[in-house]
């Protein structure tokens, strides 16, 4: 079965259950102007996603692009399952991995080893294949004992790398990413680049946000740039990140 995503016409709000509080109205419409409005029940909402459509089929490379609060993170999540659209439908067809937080689908209060067998049995693995993953997270993110010491108790640092083990240990046909993994100190990075690379290339399709250009050309085929939650422009990844660094570029402020 090849792996396919179609959106059509999705909308997503967030209820602002104390929108009629004057400050935070004030504190609301100077961060997300343009984007308030009211749902069915007269609550107050942010309007996250606007008409939101794209169709990706095996192959299909797309990267997402602008400012922050612009969208992409929510897209992804969306795309995900995590947020429900208010309107509109996503269909996403072949196994789905989703990169967008260290801490996603890990229960702190179990040890590191108990995290990766529970995510094999979630992925219906069998004892076989689940003691394999167990082995591979272990020898990639270096923890050691505390493979067996509940992951609260983890320093932020040993969680970003017990996470992206787990989350790259998968291959899935549906890659989902956030920049954070693009993130990190440089001896992680230069570590984790070709694992995170192999996993970027076995995957049929591919849904990057990201702030980081060379990321974005390197390995996108198509590009979307957010603003306001809605599509400003759809094409070719160099030609669509020169209209966006220029709006930019435009934006700035002068120098007095």
């Amino acid at each position: 079965m090849s792996a396919e995503i179609d959106v059509r016409g999705v909308s997503l709000d967030f209820p602002l259950y104390h929108g009629s509080a004057r400050s935070l109205k004030r504190t609301v419409f100077s961060t997300v102007s343009g984007r308030m409005g009211s749902d069915a029940k007269h609550r107050v909402v942010v309007q996250a996603l606007r008409d939101i459509g794209f169709r990706l089929t095996s192959g299909d490379r797309l990267g997402l692009i602008g400012t922050n609060g612009a969208g992409k993170t929510t897209l992804l999540r969306t795309l995900a399952g995590i947020y429900e659209p208010a309107v509109g439908q996503i269909r996403v067809r072949g196994t789905l991995n989703a990169l967008l937080d260290p801490n996603l689908g890990m229960n702190l209060e179990l040890t590191g080893r108990e995290n990766i067998m529970l995510r094999g049995l979630y992925n219906g693995l069998d004892n076989t294949m689940i003691r394999r993953l167990v082995e591979d997270v272990s020898e990639f993110a270096e923890l050691d004992a505390f493979m067996d010491l509940p992951v609260r108790i983890y320093s932020s640092g040993m969680v970003v790398r017990l996470g992206f083990a787990l989350a790259t240990a998968i291959r899935p046909q549906v890659l989902l990413m956030d920049e954070w993994f693009l993130a990190g100190d440089a001896v992680f990075l230069e570590k984790a680049r070709g694992r995170l690379e192999d996993m970027v290339r076995g995957a049929e399709i591919l849904v990057l946000s990201s702030h980081a250009r060379t990321a974005v050309l390197d390995w996108c085929t198509r590009v979307l740039w957010l603003d306001q939650g809605r599509i400003r422009e759809d094409g070719p990844p160099a030609d669509v990140m020169a209209v966006y660094e220029a709006h930019a570029a435009s934006a700035m402020p002068m120098a007095a």
